[in-house]
């Protein structure tokens, strides 16, 4: 392994770690403002984050680069603005404790929603086969595995699932999606526009989020005080930084290498549920989170 190859290894492993901690950050947001709010702020963080990455690699852009038609950036982001609004609140719906609680639902935890949300790497090539995307056993192998870690994590002995889970489960349909659209969309783009169309989809998502927030939730000042920490972990760290270090690590990390690392994501939203949140986890639970790990990496490196 060359020193290139290291180094992206390291910085995908930091971003998994960004990654996966976010969901501890994300439940946390939730005793103090609603999910609309906290995703509104946060994504608007994550936009103004990534201003000084484009800057810095504009000034070393090539003069022959053409660029991407601004109508074009504006509409694609827009649309993958949607669907990254769709699928955020969703999940942050279903970690919603407080508020989920005020209805007699059960929220997800910041464990399990890492495992769920991480289940849209095997939505992403079944999903493809309605576009003509062909697709190979592996997919088919871990899928079957995810579905039975799912059962095994979240379907109680009297067959119940908690509405939290539910809805993270429902999110990651709209993930799958989403990077559909962003494969509909990235071919052709350098790294300077795929930046740019983020903070054009970050910045959509976050207009949707402050639009409903403002309608539905009630914004204190004490609330966001409190929540401030966890807006900017989720904003500053998980979109900002990881996404960058992601974009830098990718142009040299070998892509069965990138599909391990990226997946220990939810992995590290179970150990920081545990350490941080107290949250545990059953022998039941623990062997249907191995199933779909193991389902995911199947359906990434075999696809």
């Amino acid at each position: 392994m060359n020193s290139r190859t290291l180094r992206a290894d390291i910085l995908l492993f930091i971003t998994a770690v960004i990654w996966g901690l976010a969901f501890v950050a994300q439940r946390v947001g939730m005793d103090h403002v609603g999910p609309l709010t906290f995703n509104g702020i946060r994504f608007a963080l994550g936009a103004l984050a990534l201003v000084p990455l484009i800057l810095y690699m504009q000034k070393y852009r090539s003069s022959n680069t053409t660029g991407v038609d601004r109508k074009k950036m504006l509409i694609g982001g827009g649309l993958l603005g949607i669907a990254l609004f769709v699928g955020a609140s969703l999940q942050q719906m279903g970690l919603a404790g407080p508020q989920l609680a005020k209805f007699g639902f059960e929220a997800t935890t910041a464990g399990k929603a890492g495992f769920i949300t991480g289940l849209y790497v095997v939505f992403v090539p079944i999903f493809g086969l309605f576009l003509a995307q062909k697709t190979g056993w592996g997919t088919w192998v871990g899928a079957g595995l995810a579905v039975v870690g799912m059962y095994l994590l979240s379907v109680t002995s009297d067959l119940a699932i908690s509405f939290g889970d539910m809805l993270v489960l429902v999110s990651a349909v709209f993930w799958a999606g989403h990077v559909l659209l962003v494969g509909k969309l990235s071919p052709g783009l350098d790294a300077v526009d795929a930046i740019k169309l983020s903070i054009v989809q970050f910045s959509a998502c976050a207009v949707l989020s402050l639009i409903g927030a403002v309608a539905t939730e009630e914004i204190t000042m004490t609330g966001l005080i409190g929540a401030a920490p966890a807006i900017a972990y989720g904003g500053f760290l998980s979109v900002g930084i990881a996404y960058t270090l992601q974009v830098i690590a990718q142009r040299d990390a070998q892509p069965a290498h990138a599909a391990v690392l990226l997946s220990l994501e939810a992995v590290f939203g179970v150990i920081g549920g545990c350490l941080m949140l107290g949250e545990v986890l059953s022998l039941r639970a623990l062997m249907g989170c191995g199933l779909m790990l193991a389902g995911m990496l199947l359906s990434q490196l075999k696809p």
